[in-house]
């Protein structure tokens, strides 16, 4: 008996291990019915890929575990399925709950597709999935204010614009991912199809929370309202470590939002993935950092810039 016990214990963080989906895989599990989605209700399969990983952290969070939402959407005014309810931007919030993960997609495009709200989506190009991504965040879909970039980012890091090619019948599935470009040839955006492996899955909370690594620091993704002061006493760090961290400097003043990176440990001297990157509009040093998990004065000191130097749009920043 208790041999048996034990390795029930013993077995037990494997069984974790197997539960956790990588977005990869989410990607090739559901590619074929966003995919078909994209030909009956003219919504990107890029698109929709990336809202599945972002929303459902790639079939990871409990509520695509347990109510197979994968869009986080809400009961809303005359939903009479199935429901389930968890915190969310309030307490004890109503979602909805499908039978299958298909079902969930289907319901994603109808929801999609009868709100007039995202009408003026449908407008747009099939293949303009920028206009798509900041559509949705103009439209409402999500209260992060950095909901577009974070769908353009996925789209990107993952290449799921063929997907939509795909669809369209202008290219064939061979089930490969891109190869990868040599040394010489590395690509300035860390979030680009050359450097899936950016964003590893690491670890797993006793909470079930994920941890993940960028560049070799680990991180988790914000929820929606919480605070510098809540994280950092969750994980168990220092509060000014914390900040550090993070390059916040008045964070009693701020809350993060939902699928904001948090890093819990320090940033490197240098990116080990991308070489350089090219500035994007609106972007700051503090951006840049972040977004390469790299120390804001190892990059101007790569690049010969003063302290108090600005970055700006078409700037090349070595990272390496």
């Amino acid at each position: 008996m208790k041999k048996a016990a034990l390795l029930l214990l013993l077995l037990a963080p494997l069984a974790l291990t197997a539960q956790r989906i990588t977005p990869e895989e989410y990607i090739q599990t559901y590619k074929d019915i966003a995919m078909r989605e994209m030909r009956e209700h003219k919504i990107p399969a890029s698109i929709t890929l990336a809202q599945g990983i972002l929303e459902s952290g790639a079939g990871n969070s409990a509520l695509a575990r347990e109510a197979k939402n994968h869009f986080g959407i809400k009961c809303h005014k005359g939903w009479d399925g199935k429901t389930y309810h968890m915190d969310d931007d309030e307490k004890d919030e109503c979602f909805r709950r499908y039978n299958s993960a298909e079902e969930s997609f289907r319901d994603h495009s109808e929801f999609l597709c009868t709100r007039g709200r995202y009408s003026a989506l449908f407008d747009l190009e099939i293949t303009d999935y920028r206009g798509w991504a900041k559509g949705l965040k103009a439209a409402g879909y999500a209260t992060n204010p950095k909901y577009a970039q974070l769908l353009i980012d996925r789209i990107e890091l993952y290449d799921l614009t063929k997907y939509d090619q795909i669809a369209l019948g202008l290219m064939t599935d061979d089930n490969q991912l891109p190869d990868i470009a040599p040394e010489d040839e590395l690509l300035e955006l860390a979030y680009s199809p050359t450097n899936r492996a950016a964003f590893e899955l690491v670890d797993m909370t006793a909470e079930k929370r994920f941890i993940y690594e960028n560049n070799g620091v680990r991180f988790v993704y914000a929820k929606e309202g919480e605070t510098p002061e809540q994280l950092a006493k969750e994980f168990g760090v220092k509060f000014k470590k914390f900040c550090e961290y993070n390059l916040l400097k008045r964070p009693d003043e701020m809350v993060f939002h939902s699928g904001d990176v948090v890093y819990l440990s320090k940033l490197r001297n240098s990116n080990w993935k991308a070489k350089k990157y090219t500035v994007a509009e609106g972007e700051t040093l503090r951006d840049v950092a972040l977004r390469f998990a790299v120390k804001p004065e190892k990059i101007l000191k790569k690049n010969g810039m003063k302290k108090d130097a600005r970055i700006s749009k078409g700037q090349v920043l070595w990272l390496r």
